[in-house]
């Protein structure tokens, strides 16, 4: 489901802002900091009322970045979040009704799995960029490094308790696309306006992704 396209694009990031927006009237100020200092993307979880218009906004601001729905769970938030302007969708969790419904629609989904029997559902549908959620709480870096033994052909988006301190843990597993990082733009931050301090964790996530790739 996931064009080679799509793949690089997100490969070349190595990290996917997730946020959570109250106040659509905050969007765009906050994608004018993510595209200023380094990293043009977003994924606007689908956890308030305000994710589609401001994915909207974002879309009408900002057209070359990066730009996702989270936490979508049902279809009805699928064809919100495209119709607002998302370039995919990320589900926590697999479902099979959803994915479906991406897939014969040609939409593109990263859906959620934690172990093997949800990605051998996946597999099974022809699905194998996938979400590793909640990361950490899964068993972190070792279980995605046991879980791409037997499925190496998977592409995963380790999300939930990546840090700085472990990113480079992450990047370093070959099936890791990105990591979603929730600690870039935290909602209370943007909330409060404090825009230079998302500006300052965007260029540190950004130097750091830098020497990794040196």
């Amino acid at each position: 489901m996931m064009t080679n396209e799509w793949i690089d694009r997100l490969r070349a990031l190595r990290v996917m802002p997730v946020i959570q927006i109250e106040h659509a009237a905050d969007a765009v100020p906050l994608a004018k900091i993510l595209v200023e200092n380094g990293l043009p993307a977003a994924e606007i979880t689908f956890r308030t009322a305000a994710a589609a218009e401001s994915i909207r906004l974002i879309r009408t601001a900002y057209p070359e970045i990066v730009l996702c729905a989270g936490t979508v769970l049902t279809v009805e938030q699928v064809n919100a979040a495209i119709e607002a302007g998302a370039d995919f969708v990320i589900s926590p969790g697999f479902n099979p009704t959803t994915v479906k419904y991406c897939l014969a629609n040609n939409i593109k989904i990263i859906p959620g799995v934690n172990n093997p029997s949800l990605v051998e559902q996946a597999l099974e549908l022809g699905v194998s960029a996938l979400k590793f959620f909640p990361a950490e709480a899964s068993g972190g870096v070792n279980m995605l490094k046991s879980l791409v033994g037997p499925y190496s052909q998977v592409q995963l988006m380790p999300t939930g308790g990546v840090t700085p301190l472990n990113l480079g843990e992450y990047l370093a597993i070959p099936q890791v696309i990105a990591c979603g990082g929730t600690w870039i733009a935290p909602t209370k931050a943007i909330t409060n306006h404090d825009w230079e301090l998302i500006a300052g964790n965007v260029r540190e996530v950004c130097a750091m992704i830098a020497q990794l790739k040196a």
